[in-house]
């Protein structure tokens, strides 16, 4: 049993072992929460476990070297911080508690992890029950994760892999399982794994680049882009996320990746009211890529930015908040204000402004971004006008999770040497009539392939009859600015031609044989006396 190899299956089963316990009582958006922070402790338990055996293996029985040894690694863990002292008190009463208390050691002992653990409570009542079933629920989880063994030499490795990369896309995987369970829930958290592919890909992230992802979610988009660098040690990650959840989630996906990064590159609160990326001199941190997944369409995006003193109308039922282009001392809305209804644009702003000279950004955006009028109208028209606008990629629907509407991918650039835009629409049949996707149960997918007719076609920058178009800036200002893909890529596929002579040979063929059938059931019924 010693020497067993631990392989991606055994991991991902654990982890589809430990949602029984908990589904069909807590939401599968809350339970991830519960799962995935077990996992995480068990990782570091069996990390700094085979971590100790190497320096005592180094060390012999110099007792002193080794504690000295224990400073200069990755992190760590006190005795009851570790996963296996939790699992032997785990009929204790207050295992709840105990589990609470490793965490915030963990948290604070080790500065990379500081608050990863602060959205989560595993002695909440309202989360987990009444004490007997919440103290059932955490000793069975538990026990559902002790056969697992997560040390780094124990994980079977596979090529171009390594033990944090098996353990890091299990703990992916299942990101995107619960998404799937999460329904409605589950956009805040993740981004399916191809359209983070053909993003990365777009971007294509060079040494020394900055990646930075303004909605980061979980950071599977960050992880994936940056993986795209020649080498993953040459870029810096930073992102932010509004929801606590999501946050501590990205923070220990980007360590279980064995990504390791400053506290405060992952940051959590409101970019667009309260962005934490600041440089020296409290101007916007300007980024090389910027990817983001943005929450579409948000509404009230801007009450951030209403602190209770900025309102209109003399009766107080009459008071109502409107966001002005003031309000905002980063002047990213000085091009228009978006809708409050519909915070896409606010994003995006947000996003442009955040870039560096000869930047590039590849973010999710619904189609709506590309023909509403009024104020997203003429924000638009002067993204066109200054040329930052490279390509439009219209995508499948039902892609995403919580959403069955098609979205698409805006890429943007700064100082570009050419002035067209690229509209490519993937939503379609390719020349031989297959469609330019999987269709899969309740969902469609990107495949891989895919994926590389969508890169190629970005990359060649040709016509391709109902696939792309390079639109001149004449053909967009005669388009009012409308980026409809439609209007520059046309999908429509004329109808094969009807031989009306062999149809209506086939219908008279039809009534013959209708009118046989009708006097064979006429002599049966006579032959019944009916």
């Amino acid at each position: 049993m010693e020497d067993k190899m631990t392989t991606f299956d055994d991991i991902t089963n654990t982890l589809w072992k430990a949602a029984g316990t908990f589904r069909g009582v807590i939401d599968a958006a809350n339970y991830k929460d519960f799962i995935l922070s077990m996992l995480f402790i068990k990782y570091l338990d069996d990390t700094y476990k085979e971590y100790i055996r190497n320096l005592e293996v180094r060390y012999g029985d110099n007792l002193v070297r080794i504690e000295r040894a224990k400073k200069n690694l990755p992190f760590t863990l006190n005795d009851n911080e570790r996963f296996d002292y939790l699992y032997e008190n785990r009929y204790n009463s207050k295992i709840g508690e105990m589990i609470n208390t490793a965490l915030q050691g963990i948290q604070d002992n080790n500065t990379e992890l500081k608050g990863v653990f602060r959205s989560i409570n595993f002695n909440s009542e309202s989360m987990l029950g009444n004490p007997q079933q919440k103290n059932t629920r955490l000793r069975t989880l538990l026990e559902d994760f002790k056969p697992l063994c997560l040390e780094p030499s124990k994980i079977e490795i596979k090529p171009n892999k390594d033990p944090a990369d098996i353990i890091g896309d299990a703990y992916e995987y299942m990101i995107g399982e619960f998404a799937s369970e999460a329904g409605k829930k589950a956009g805040s958290f993740f981004t399916p794994s191809m359209i983070s592919e053909l993003m990365a890909r777009i971007v294509k992230p060079r040494i020394n680049d900055t990646i930075y992802d303004p909605t980061c979610g979980s950071a599977s988009l960050l992880i994936r882009t940056a993986r795209q660098a020649e080498n993953l040690d040459s870029v810096a990650i930073y992102g932010q996320e509004m929801n606590g959840s999501s946050w501590s989630m990205a923070r220990m996906n980007l360590f279980i990746h064995d990504i390791h990064v400053d506290t405060g590159n992952i940051a959590w609160g409101d970019t667009l009211s309260n962005p934490q990326h600041l440089d020296s001199d409290g101007n916007l941190k300007q980024f090389d890529v910027i990817v983001a997944n943005m929450p579409f369409s948000q509404d009230k995006w801007a009450e951030g930015f209403n602190p209770g003193g900025q309102q209109e109308g003399e009766n107080a039922d009459d008071r109502k908040f409107k966001m002005t282009a003031n309000l905002d001392k980063y002047h990213r809305f000085d091009w228009g204000v978006p809708p409050v209804s519909k915070g896409d644009w606010a994003f995006l702003l947000h996003m442009i402004y955040s870039l560096r000279n000869n930047g590039r950004i590849a973010t999710v955006v619904p189609h709506g971004v590309l023909f509403r009028g009024a104020s997203e109208g003429m924000i638009r028209k002067t993204v066109v006008e200054k040329n930052l606008l490279d390509a439009v990629i219209g995508l499948p629907a039902n892609l995403f999770y919580g959403t069955s509407i098609p979205a698409c991918i805006m890429v943007l650039k700064k100082n570009r040497n050419i002035n067209d835009v690229l509209f490519i629409d993937a939503s379609g049949k390719d020349e031989n009539g297959n469609f330019r996707y999987k269709k899969d149960k309740n969902k469609n997918i990107l495949e891989m392939k895919n994926v590389e007719d969508i890169i190629k076609a970005y990359e060649e920058r040709k016509d391709i009859e109902h696939f792309a178009h390079v639109a001149t800036f004449d053909e967009i200002k005669e388009n009012d600015f409308n980026l409809n893909i439609p209007r520059y890529v046309d999908t429509f596929e004329e109808e094969e031609l009807i031989d009306i002579d062999e149809v209506q040979g086939n219908i008279e063929s039809l009534k013959k044989g209708i009118s046989e059938v009708e006097a064979k059931m006429a002599e049966y019924l006579k032959e019944l006396g009916l």
